[in-house]
């Protein structure tokens, strides 16, 4: 494992420590590790959902109403 120095800000740094306090956490870079891969998956899913975003602007849009809309798709959930 790599071993990095860094600064935190007066709040963050008496979170972090409030965190271990709570033994939550065994130290402060347990607990940097862990936000940091919350923080992958969360990117992950954002580029999810952001693909499926660009996917479906580029299908095209409708003229079809709501009514319609709801109606396709109770139609391809009950096969």
């Amino acid at each position: 494992m790599s071993r990095q120095s860094i600064s935190f800000t007066e709040p963050n740094d008496e979170w972090l420590k409030a965190q271990v306090n709570k033994n939550e956490y065994s130290s402060k870079s347990e607990l940097v590790n862990d936000l940091i891969r919350q923080a992958r998956k969360q990117q992950i899913q954002i580029d999810w959902v952001r693909a499926k975003l660009d996917k479906a602007e580029k299908s095209g849009f409708t003229s079809d109403n709501k009514n319609e809309i709801l109606a396709q798709s109770k139609s391809l959930l009950n096969g």
